[in-house]
């Protein structure tokens, strides 16, 4: 998959550089969207007899789009969110709680000639863990990770600045946890792959 993804993204600078002549003074270059996003993680873990859980959260998020022709453009995800925390070994454990900041790039390839304006993208993603809270253990440390990211997505205009948006977005991340049990130091490798689901507003400028 990462082959897959990393793939994507060469060919689609290789079409960059092809189409960098392409007129750009008649189509803007700009869009902002606000969304609010669903984050629902998928979560294994490489602890024999025991499930972490990572909790689903709902968040506001902010990007920033710039094209570089009518149909190649870069997206800059912003947006952070806080998860519950815990693993059942036969008994629930808390393991507190951790807020994520994961700014995202994408690389996108637009459909246009209509009011709804499919896309498609993929890009990379680097997830900052902070203001942990480390529940009944002795200490909680993630961290800090890169990831991959696949989306789809579409705007359907309600004008020529206006359009709403829906996105639908998957990241391939995973990070290492040590677990300071108060006896010694688990360490855990956790995928937490969530899915992203997203509806918005944005503006063209």
């Amino acid at each position: 998959m990462k082959k897959l993804l990393l793939s994507f993204i060469v060919i689609a600078l290789i079409s960059l550089s092809v189409t960098a002549q392409e007129k750009s003074d008649d189509f803007k270059k700009w869009q902002a969207r606000f969304r609010v996003i669903t984050i629902i993680p998928d979560v294994s873990d490489d602890i024999d007899g025991a499930n972490v859980d990572v909790s689903t959260a709902v968040v506001p998020e902010l990007d920033f789009t710039y094209f570089f022709t009518k149909n190649w453009a870069a997206e800059l995800i912003l947006g952070t969110a806080k998860h519950d925390v815990d693993v059942d070994l036969g008994g629930g454990i808390d393991l507190g709680h951790v807020w994520l900041l994961p700014p995202t790039l994408n690389l996108q390839y637009h459909f246009n000639g209509t009011a709804v304006k499919p896309y498609l993208g993929a890009g990379i993603n680097y997830t900052i863990f902070y203001g942990v809270d480390e529940g009944d253990v002795a200490g909680m440390d993630y961290d800090n990770a890169v990831g991959f990211s696949m989306q789809a997505g579409l705007d359907y205009d309600l004008n020529e600045k206006w359009f709403l948006n829906l996105d639908i977005k998957k990241l391939l991340l995973k990070t290492d946890v040590k677990v300071d049990t108060g006896e010694g130091i688990l360490p855990v490798e956790v995928d937490i792959n969530p899915l992203i689901i997203g509806v918005g507003v944005g503006m063209r400028f």
